[in-house]
């Protein structure tokens, strides 16, 4: 495995690099995906269990063609929380709503399955899209520097040089390694930065060992059947816009990454299904609904290793750690600089692969509409703006995928209607170049 080897979609690979680059996925997602059920009250293990099943659900149902880590989902955990907290609800009519949003996603996917996908270019065309691909990783940018103590906050509130230490060095360790690495150590930067970090944080003394000592060797996921009430769905389902909108940036980042259009093949009607049954069956179960996850599509970028097979082994592995108590409580032991310096880079490359499909579908930027679309994109996701919609706050990403959704389809319909001068801006300046040709 040479430093520029690409490793595709459905390729094998050997066990012995396999384990590594599964555990190297493993790592990127457990701090996120245990801090959910962590927020609402759960024990972490039934979340890594339904999160490990659910990415072995949707790896089959895409026939193996797309790959994706289905970790726990936060955009539900604030209206989730607004359940638990009411004292005629509680969790268990939380996964009732968990259970209907995985049916909203699967009937949502039904209908794409017969109206294709394009209308996504009418609706997100490449000037929306790109930007909104970017605020994936963007709007993470500000968690991956608070982690590592860079940014005052309640948690921190006051630079700690240690932490800045531990960060910065996890950070270039990851960054050089991409570069300087070779074989198959470069595939595997991310572990091994994570490795590195893990050392000099524990020579730095802020190495936490709590987390493993309160685990036991063995440690059965709790199961809790759901309960369903009008109040609580009607709380809860609002999130699945967040999810189905993260879900297709998700998609089309992937697919730049990988150099294949997954919502054609397998087809985004198979990943959101995927995403869907996974959600329904964590709410049945007692888990949290599942989201794909961009700290994995980050390691997907880096090592350039976009293998099922290596998905699939992480997946393994998270239901492995779901009954071994030690081994979830040594990862969790994993200071938060460390994790804050490899997120940096998986942050940055994502919002990197937005731009890339900026510049690959080679957009003319001498249109007006394309430049309002891109610029009206980033700052309603950069600005901080809102729309509160019950318990749910729509922000980020997700308003900046409805406003471009809302541009797209007014700017599609003008040009239906002729309106738009656009094409007769571009056609005047065509004559004139060729006046000016043939004198």
């Amino acid at each position: 495995m040479s430093n520029n080897r690409i490793i595709q979609v459905q390729e094998k690979v050997p066990l012995s690099k396999g384990i590594p680059l599964s555990i190297q996925h493993t790592f990127a997602m457990f701090s996120a995906s245990v801090l959910v059920p962590y927020l609402l009250g759960i024990s972490p293990a039934i979340a890594l269990l339904m999160n490990g099943v659910g990415t072995l659900i949707f790896i089959f149902v895409t026939k193996g063609k797309s790959p994706a880590y289905l970790g726990s989902s936060f955009a539900f955990i604030s209206p989730a929380l607004l359940v638990i907290n009411n004292p005629a609800l509680g969790y268990r009519y939380a996964l009732g709503g968990f259970v209907v949003t995985g049916c909203i996603f699967m009937i949502v996917a039904v209908i794409i399955k017969f109206a294709g996908v394009h209308w996504i270019d009418v609706v997100l065309p490449p000037a929306a899209m790109g930007p909104i691909v970017a605020l994936i990783g963007l709007e993470l940018a500000g968690n991956a520097a608070q982690n590592g103590g860079l940014i005052l906050s309640a948690t921190y509130t006051s630079i700690n040089p240690k932490f800045a230490a531990v960060f910065v060095a996890t950070l270039l360790i990851a960054v050089f390694g991409q570069i300087l690495f070779r074989g198959f150590a470069a595939a595997i930067a991310i572990l091994i930065s994570i490795t590195a970090g893990y050392c000099i944080a524990f020579a730095c003394g802020i190495v936490d060992f709590s987390a493993l000592h309160q685990q036991t060797w063995l440690a059965l996921p709790n199961f809790m059947a759901p309960k369903f009430s009008l109040q609580a769905i009607a709380i809860i389902i609002p999130a699945s816009l967040v999810v189905i909108s993260e879900h297709i940036g998700h998609q089309v980042v992937t697919s730049e990454i990988v150099g294949k259009n997954l919502l054609e093949d397998p087809g985004l009607h198979r990943t959101l299904f995927s995403d869907g049954i996974s959600t329904a069956l964590s709410g049945l179960c007692g888990s949290v609904p599942t989201t794909t996850y961009g700290e994995n599509i980050g390691v997907m970028a880096i090592t350039k290793v976009y293998s099922v097979w290596v998905i699939g082994g992480a997946a393994i592995f998270s239901i492995c750690l779901s009954f071994i108590g030690k081994a979830s409580g040594l990862i969790q032991t994993i200071p938060a600089p460390v994790m804050g310096g490899v997120s940096f880079l998986l942050y940055g490359m994502i919002a990197a692969s937005g731009i890339r499909l900026m510049v690959d579908s080679k957009i003319d930027y001498s249109r007006p509409r394309n430049l309002a679309l891109t610029s009206v994109v980033f700052i309603t996701g950069l600005s901080g703006a809102f729309i509160q919609i019950g318990s749910v706050k729509l922000t980020g990403m997700c308003l900046a995928t409805i406003v471009g959704i809302v541009l797209g389809i007014v700017f599609y319909i003008l040009d239906r209607l002729k309106l738009t001068n656009d094409y007769e801006e571009n056609d005047a300046g065509s004559a004139e170049e060729s006046g000016e040709a043939e004198k």
